[in-house]
């Protein structure tokens, strides 16, 4: 975790915290870095950028301020326009970007928005360089062998200009439909665009699909984006299934990089769920790649009790899609991602999609011939319960040895029917105790047993 930059890029309150001046010089850095990078290695075209944004209000006004900065340093930006971040990072990786810039706040309110970088790969940007855009804009910038208290800009034929690259979103949407193996032609399909990025992205491929499409939250107006819509809103969606009779319906946050199921009787379909569904389709077609599904440490007890009974293999890294990613990578998994619905098909994708995502639960349900709650029946969630407590210290509060003895005695009292859960927020000053088990009864008795010893020995706020 950077100053600026958290695992999910520079978010903040837009104008407040994340201003239309770092826009303007997180352009300025990138448009000049990787033409510097470029030049190195004797190629003298300027760096060419592509960006997306949302719908947030303010995001207009941080794609100016990026182009700005990115043109005054000599770089070439390519505009996606209103579009999602899967998309982004699609295009960056198949047109030979040298990088790329998501403006989104993903699944916070209109007021918020952040700066998502993206490398040539179509992968999150590299810790190295988001280190250097750090150091520029706090003015201490060492690269290249020199401290440089200003980048240069660029003068003459060398200044860059911007590309109306709305055709590289088109060029995306040809992408879903290319991976839709059937015919949804007689299904019933309900999507909440959450007023976001995919509200003409996603109906657009169900509709080409053949599906009955019926679309809720897709009339953006700049402040209602996530406003009880979407996947943070998903009984929205759920009321509107059953409501209408459909047969599934998908939910999507701000930006589409996750989504969420309601099933035909309105039942949520969670991240954990979509992972077990696609896991189990595909070890039954025998392409389940090491027979092994990654979460991470917060997806549900039930949901590896699951995929034990299923016979599947599961790898938990830390909470952050980026690290299930980074697994993935290393060991040549298909599937992985949170419970919150960020999910990685890494044969198509380099990044969770929400888009993405509905397609392979329609493909899971159309090949296996079966509804979305049957698909689903084998997986019970246990109940959870989950208390941050604010505390002066982190990491002396988790690793007193009278809160790690009561950690203990919590989880062996859970044996093997629940587990316990202890973590340091990665953004707050909070320590997250979490239990699960077979009754709601016995978590709150475990996770009050560790808050207590947290609170008599002086660790909280």
């Amino acid at each position: 975790m950077g100053k600026y930059f958290g695992t999910d890029g520079f978010r903040g309150t837009a104008n407040i915290n994340l201003t239309a001046d770092h826009a303007y010089k997180v352009g300025r850095f990138l448009g000049w870095y990787y033409g510097e990078l470029k030049k190195q290695n004797g190629d003298n075209t300027p760096a060419r950028i592509v960006i997306g944004k949302d719908t947030r209000r303010s995001s207009y006004m941080f794609e100016y301020s990026l182009v700005g900065g990115l043109t005054a340093s000599g770089a070439d930006a390519y505009l996606l326009h209103v579009t999602t971040t899967p998309s982004v990072a699609y295009i960056s990786r198949v047109d030979g970007f040298d990088c790329a810039v998501m403006i989104s706040a993903s699944h916070n309110p209109y007021h918020d928005n952040g700066l998502k970088l993206i490398n040539g790969n179509g992968e999150k940007m590299e810790d190295d360089v988001i280190e250097l855009v750090e150091a520029y804009l706090d003015g201490k910038l060492d690269v290249f062998g020199k401290k440089w208290e200003e980048i240069p800009f660029a003068v003459n034929e060398k200044i860059g200009c911007s590309v109306d690259y709305v055709s590289g979103r088109n060029r995306y949407i040809g992408y879903l439909i290319s991976l839709g193996i059937y015919s949804f032609r007689g299904i019933k399909v309900g999507l909440d665009c959450a007023n976001g990025s995919s509200w003409t992205i996603a109906k657009a491929v169900f509709d080409a699909l053949g599906a009955e499409t019926h679309v809720i939250n897709a009339n953006p107006n700049g402040i209602n984006i996530n406003d009880n819509a979407g996947s943070t809103h998903i009984e929205v969606l759920q009321k509107y299934v059953v409501e209408n009779g459909l047969d599934v319906g998908f939910a999507y946050d701000g930006d589409a990089d996750r989504c969420l199921c309601v099933d035909e009787k309105g039942n949520i379909i969670t991240g954990d769920h979509i992972l077990y569904i696609y896991g189990c389709y595909m070890k039954n077609k025998d392409k389940l790649i090491n027979n092994t599904v990654v979460a991470t440490v917060m997806s549900n007890f039930g949901f590896f009790k699951a995929l034990d009974e299923a016979g599947i293999n599961y790898a938990k890294t830390a909470v952050g899609d980026k690290y299930v990613y980074e697994y993935m990578k290393e060991h040549g998994c298909i599937i992985g991602g949170e419970q919150s619905g960020h999910i990685i098909f890494s044969k198509y994708a380099s990044t969770g999609d929400g888009i993405l995502t509905s397609l392979k639960m329609m493909q899971a349900m159309i090949g296996s011939k079966k509804k979305l709650s049957e698909l689903a029946e084998p997986f019970k969630v246990y109940p959870q319960v989950l208390v941050n407590v604010k505390v002066k210290d982190k990491a002396e509060a988790q690793n007193d040895p009278d809160v790690k003895e009561a950690v203990e005695k919590a989880s062996e009292i859970l044996g093997t029917s629940g587990r316990m859960l202890v973590r340091e927020s990665g953004t707050e000053p909070l320590i997250r105790v979490m239990a699960e088990a077979q009754t709601e009864e016995e978590c709150r008795r475990c996770v009050d047993m560790v808050v207590d010893v947290i609170k008599a020995k002086g660790h909280t706020v």
